[in-house]
């Protein structure tokens, strides 16, 4: 692991988004590294814009700001346009392109399609487990966490329908690359 990950996940109220930093920040501390997450959210309850920012460490974090984030997960055309440029060479891109209505070839970075909503409701007939099937997708391609904790992580912050979170997890997990 490099010295320093960072996340950022971007999109709409409702997505899922600040349970996505949350999810992975909690399962970064139960294996004992240091993290620090920001939110940040527009004035409306549903619908508005809404960031999470995760960083994790082996070593203390002396700015919890995302600057180069070696992943953005995009959930909307406007978090794609705000982020894209932020992530570096090395960084990768993961957007829904039910969501994400165009993308940037030029960029230099990895760019990933995955079509969580798509998939939840093909699943699950219910858009509420594209989150879930988003966090099994960043499971496998974020390797410094163990899959089993994030699980773990999920089943705690998310209270409700387990069994659909259990399998939508895997989904995502079994879809990656």
């Amino acid at each position: 692991m490099k010295d320093r990950i960072e996340i950022v996940a971007s999109g709409f109220g409702g997505q899922g988004v600040v349970r996505l930093g949350q999810i992975v920040g909690e399962a970064a501390v139960k294996q004992g590294y240091h993290v620090t997450m920001l939110k940040s959210h527009g004035t409306e309850m549903r619908g508005g814009y809404v960031r999470s920012q995760v960083v994790i460490s082996k070593e203390i974090i002396d700015s919890p700001m995302c600057e180069s984030p070696d992943y953005l997960v995009a959930l909307s055309t406007a978090a794609y346009k705000r982020f894209k440029d932020t992530v570096p060479d090395y960084g990768t891109i993961i957007y829904d392109p039910e969501t994400v209505d165009q993308i940037d070839e030029d960029l230099p970075c990895t760019q990933k399609a995955f079509s969580a909503r798509e998939l939840a409701l093909k699943n699950f007939d219910n858009a509420l487990f594209a989150n879930t099937l988003v966090l099994g997708f960043v499971a496998r391609l974020l390797e410094v966490l163990d899959k089993d904790l994030l699980l773990e992580s999920i089943l705690k912050v998310i209270p409700k329908f387990h069994e659909q979170n259990r399998q939508a997890f895997q989904l995502g997990f079994d879809h990656s690359d």
